[in-house]
């Protein structure tokens, strides 16, 4: 019999006690358990139409795993005639994954469970991400602070999930950009194991922002998306014939480095005119002190002396807001900028939706006419007109998700090759 221990353990040992048809038994286990993850409670029909099994074999596996503690029924669904059929669902905590938002100058860090319920809210910590390691320690401390606060048992810790900015190698587990282990013996995904006691699983933060919106945003159910996440940089998370595509080594979706101003300016990149230069958090803040420099009438200029130095975008916005036309030239510029580069996006990739996500889409009524505009001049009309561009509805939320995503998925998945 499947237990929450066994589940929870890998332990090959309990997996050579059992005989084939056990054995069978275990894999049909978890794949239902990984189906009502991610698609929801279904009914038994459901269940048996998607892993082309009996009813009553159906039926039994899920009284099991109700009797387990991992599955509850969940009220009834649709019924085409006569009785509805009783649902089945993910209890509540039944299992746990630590998520966490590695960002350039703060982490978010919350604790979820199967059902994506936040346990004690997200907490942000202001961590500076740097070449070297030292944020490992400090993360890992605020996570160990927040994990015993919040009383959950450690051993139903599935895993962690770590999101951040970079060129992050996923099958490697490492990061080419920021917490370097050059030198070492050792991946970052293996100390971040060490120090977690946990399976830990890193991504690009524009990957798990894009498996966020494919399983629970405006993604979801389509085929072929592509996700923007929109910050200091540019990332972007591709998804292709109903798959999040990573590339070779993980690194698909350096859409912030394709060259596009000639003799630009220097990205921190090394190379001159990226996209990012010019479309992103960072440009809006180079325009901005830009403007300033040459003695722009704007709001920014009351800003104290201190404020100036660490001018971030949000302050555009919110001069924007109060009708300064210089903040909202700015925003504009960047707009047009961007949308010149979705409308390459469209005529590759051809995609249905396109997601707008991270602080920049939050300035979405000044950014946003103008990346239209530009996606209507530089787009070949067969193609624009059957791509949408919308604003992600999960907002801030999108990549701390997206990291519970594929923390679940890829503990599943070991889970069954081990089976």
């Amino acid at each position: 019999m499947l237990t929450m221990s066994s589940l929870l353990a890998l332990e090959e040992t309990y997996l050579a006690r059992l005989n084939n048809v056990e054995r069978r038994k275990h894999i049909q286990k978890l794949k239902i358990i990984k189906h009502l993850y991610v698609k929801g409670a279904k009914t038994n029909a459901d269940i048996c139409s998607r892993f082309a099994i009996s009813s009553p074999t159906s039926i039994a596996i899920l009284n099991e795993l109700v009797a387990e503690g991992l599955v509850e029924k969940q009220g009834r669904g649709k019924s085409l005639g006569g009785r509805k059929p009783e649902l089945y669902g993910l209890r509540d905590g039944s299992l746990f994954v630590l998520s966490i938002h590695i960002e350039q100058f703060k982490t978010r860090i919350a604790i979820f469970d199967n059902n994506n319920h936040i346990v004690n809210g997200i907490h942000s910590f202001a961590i500076e991400l740097a070449t070297d390691l030292s944020a490992i320690a400090q993360v890992h401390k605020h996570a160990q602070e927040l994990l015993l606060a919040s009383g959950i048992e450690l051993k139903k810790l599935v895993g962690v999930g770590i999101s951040m900015p970079g060129l992050v190698a996923s099958k490697e587990g490492n990061n080419h950009t920021h917490l370097l282990t050059t030198g070492m013996d050792k991946s970052l995904q293996q100390l971040l194991e060490e120090q977690f006691g946990k399976p830990v699983f890193i991504q690009n933060d524009a990957n798990s922002a894009a498996l966020a919106e494919y399983r629970f945003g405006l993604a979801h159910g389509l085929r072929d998306a592509l996700v923007l996440s929109m910050d200091w940089g540019i990332g972007l998370g591709i998804i292709l014939d109903g798959k999040l595509r990573g590339g070779a080594l993980g690194f698909a979706g350096e859409f912030g480095h394709i060259p596009l101003v000639d003799d630009g300016a220097l990205c921190h990149c090394g190379k001159r005119g990226c996209l990012e230069t010019v479309a992103s958090g960072s440009a809006i803040v180079r325009l901005a002190k830009a403007g300033l420099k040459a003695g722009q009438r704007t709001l920014l200029s009351q800003l104290p002396a201190s404020e100036l130095e660490q001018l971030g975008p949000e302050q555009v916005y919110e001069a924007a807001q109060q009708g300064d036309q210089f903040a909202i030239n700015t925003l504009a510029e960047v707009g047009t900028n961007l949308g010149k580069g979705i409308a390459i996006l469209i005529q590759l990739f051809n995609p249905e939706l396109i997601i707008l996500g991270g602080k920049i889409a939050q300035a979405k009524q000044f950014i946003f006419p103008a990346i239209q505009q530009a996606i209507n001049t530089y787009c070949m009309a067969q193609l624009r007109e059957k791509t949408t561009v919308m604003v992600s509805e999960l907002g801030d939320n999108a990549v701390i998700l997206g990291s519970v995503a594929t923390v679940m998925e890829n503990i599943f998945e070991s889970y069954l090759e081990l089976a």
